[in-house]
């Protein structure tokens, strides 16, 4: 089996803050999650529509934006062959659109550390904030992850 890159358990320290790379969202993805999770909800998928809103134009999807989020944690490397288990979202808010042509990043601040009653785990919780190109936060929550502890 190949070395995990990601980061185990021990390497998380309280008040640590790690960046993810950032990711354009395109039309594309916002019309490819409408098909994949079958909401075709007007606000993601009718321009004429939106054009009555306050959007102006289709926004993404909340969840769209958080497993966009998700992939870009994996592809910064920290999770890669170490995470375990998502365990909890607590404080899930959407606080601004994301439309086509945003690029999102995810800001995610370790507050909390705490050893698993099984020896070979232990408990990371994250403030995670996911953050478009102007440095405003699109989507905030509190995350709890399983990693895995250090071998040996």
């Amino acid at each position: 089996m190949q070395k995990p890159r990601g980061m185990y358990f021990e390497d998380f320290e309280i008040g640590q803050t790690l960046v993810t790379p950032a990711r354009t969202i395109t039309s594309t993805d916002i019309v490819n999650f409408a098909c994949l999770s079958g909401d075709f909800n007007e606000v993601h998928t009718n321009f004429e529509y939106c054009k009555t809103t306050q959007f102006g134009e289709p926004i993404a999807h909340g969840p769209l934006i958080y497993a966009v989020a998700g992939g870009l944690t994996y592809a910064s490397g920290i999770n890669d062959g170490t995470l375990l288990a998502l365990l909890e979202i607590k404080s899930w808010k959407m606080l601004a659109p994301v439309k086509h042509g945003d690029t999102i990043q995810v800001h995610a601040t370790v507050t909390d550390i705490r050893p698993s009653s099984k020896p070979d785990r232990g408990a990371v919780t994250l403030d995670r904030k996911i953050r478009n190109q102007s440095g405003e936060d699109v989507q905030q929550m509190i995350a709890t992850l399983l990693y895995r502890r250090r071998p040996g």
